[in-house]
């Protein structure tokens, strides 16, 4: 269902803040806390009574489980208990965990295939010029359903009609192309008028909000589960995507979906502007007005996870808005099977048994 060998959105630091953090991610039940080497992530199971280590608290840099006071190591090895030897204690895993850009990142795969080097570069996370807000949302839905969603924003029309929707989405031409692991999808619309929500980020940027604009919205999926979109607006006939900074609000809509189970996830979900990035009441009014968008998808989203389960043996059509999803999911698909365990070798066939001859050399019937 999702790749294991791969870097996640697990948290933001101020949820590690003063006390560790269990999550699951990829069906792996993980605690996350800060050691006193930095991050740390294992196994949220005590390897003495078995009760999850994220009840506990850090002390020294060192998880200490709530239950009878184990000291657990962030190698996954027991470091003390009061009036215990503990040297015999059987390890817990261990995951490489890495903090990044304002983000927890977590491998719940091979940890000998982690590099933290793969970890994707988020240029705007460390831009001076650039600022982010966001927030985390579960949603009651299978990773790659919200994957869809944010790949084919033609659903902004209908589900985001009083804020970012507009009927020029539906008008305007879809393209996707796929380079290496990367599919990309983009729609752009000439001379329309800006929606609600571009009309406040327009005035937020000191420009007029109520003259037409040139909109766009490139999407971009990387593996195994990122979607980053550029979107923005400009003031018509001043170049689009490409006119200058003075005459458009343009950001960058982050999405990091984590997988929990097989019809749950974690969304990270966020906007990163290069205008006024100082100005923290604009980036407050931006989280609050996209928070509220976001949450018109998970609405939407956790319906259709149910209806699909519900119908487990009806097909989805697919249609030319969909290539977007339709592509993501090839790459997910390859992601996967390079980590599908190597078929079993065919038995090596029976050797032939020789049958009896009659003095002659003819054989018996």
């Amino acid at each position: 269902m999702y790749p294991k060998n791969a870097w996640y959105v697990a948290a933001t630091p101020d949820e590690i803040a003063d006390k560790p953090l269990g999550r699951q991610i990829c069906g792996e039940k993980i605690v996350f806390y800060r050691a006193a080497q930095g991050v740390a992530a294992v196994e949220d199971f005590c390897p003495h009574r078995g009760a999850p280590l994220s009840l506990g608290f850090v002390r020294d840099g060192t998880l200490v489980c709530g239950y009878h006071g184990l000291q657990m190591g962030c190698d996954g090895k027991t470091v003390a208990m009061p009036g215990q030897r503990v040297r015999g204690f059987p390890c817990i895993r261990s995951y490489p965990a890495v903090e990044r850009y304002g983000f927890i990142w977590v491998w719940p795969g091979d940890a000998a295939l982690a590099d933290a080097a793969t970890i994707p570069h988020l240029h705007w996370a460390v831009d001076e010029g650039w600022a982010y807000g966001g927030g985390l949302y579960h949603i009651g839905c299978e990773y790659r359903l919200m994957v869809d969603n944010l790949m084919d924003l033609t659903h902004e029309t209908y589900v985001h009609a009083s804020s970012i929707g507009q009927k020029e989405i539906d008008e305007a031409p879809v393209t996707t192309k796929t380079v290496g692991d990367e599919v990309i999808t983009s729609r752009f619309m000439e001379n329309v008028m800006p929606p609600p929500f571009w009309q406040a980020a327009l005035r937020g940027n000191g420009l007029p909000d109520d003259v037409p604009v040139d909109r766009w919205q490139i999407c971009h999926f990387t593996p195994p589960s990122h979607v980053l979109i550029e979107v923005g607006v400009a003031l018509a006939g001043k170049g689009g995507y490409d006119a200058p900074a003075g005459f458009k609000a343009s950001s960058i809509v982050v999405d990091f979906i984590t997988p929990e189970t097989e019809t749950t996830h974690w969304y990270f979900w966020g906007m990163a502007r290069n205008f006024k990035a100082d100005d923290k009441a604009l980036t407050d009014t931006i989280r609050t007005g996209q928070g509220k968008i976001f949450s018109e998808d998970r609405a939407m989203l956790e319906q259709q996870q149910a209806n699909i389960l519900r119908h487990p043996e009806r097909r989805l059509l697919m249609l030319n808005i969909d290539a977007g999803g339709v592509q993501s999911r090839k790459v997910i698909d390859r992601w996967l099977a390079r980590e599908a365990p190597a078929p079993a070798p065919a038995p090596a066939p029976a050797p032939a048994l020789a049958q009896p001859q009659t003095q002659a050399g003819q054989v018996a019937a």
